[in-house]
């Protein structure tokens, strides 16, 4: 039973399609931490992923609204970007316990900074910038988690 999955990325088109795969793996609820340094792709990821399932519109970072909410056929997302969060307690101020439910999607950039405020995740999503690309690792870290990575080994 694998516990991750890494792939080589050749450049953003891989990447959008990876977040693709994932997409429908996902779409009935999940915690995603996004990880990697500024510029690995961690927000091109949320958005190949919030396109597939369905979303039109332009995908932004949310780094100064810190929370970014998208309303899909059936599926809640939220994508945080925690990475100009001053203190996890910033966090308790827009009431962040509110959005995470096991049928809602959330994914969260620099998920650290929010630490010992945020739920566990189900998966992290690692991204190293590597040549013109960026290597992607999907690691299971909960139950949902590890049916979600077997799946997408499979897929």
């Amino acid at each position: 039973m694998p516990t991750h999955v890494k792939r080589n990325l050749a450049d953003e088109s891989a990447t959008l399609a990876f977040a693709a795969r994932l997409a429908p793996l996902v779409a009935g609820g999940a915690v995603i931490y996004l990880t990697g340094d500024l510029g690995a792709g961690k927000t091109t990821f949320c958005r190949g992923l919030i396109r597939a399932l369905g979303h039109k519109g332009a995908v932004k970072s949310p780094t100064f609204t810190l929370v970014e909410p998208y309303q899909l056929d059936g599926t809640q997302i939220f994508h945080f970007d925690l990475y100009r969060l001053n203190d996890p307690g910033e966090l308790e101020y827009i009431g962040v316990d509110d959005y995470f439910d096991p049928r809602r999607l959330c994914l969260v950039e620099w998920p650290e900074r929010g630490d010992g405020l945020l739920p566990e995740c189900d998966i992290e999503v690692s991204l190293v910038p590597a040549g013109r690309g960026r290597t992607v690792t999907v690691t299971a870290q909960s139950d949902r988690g590890e049916r979600i990575v077997q799946e997408l080994e499979v897929g």
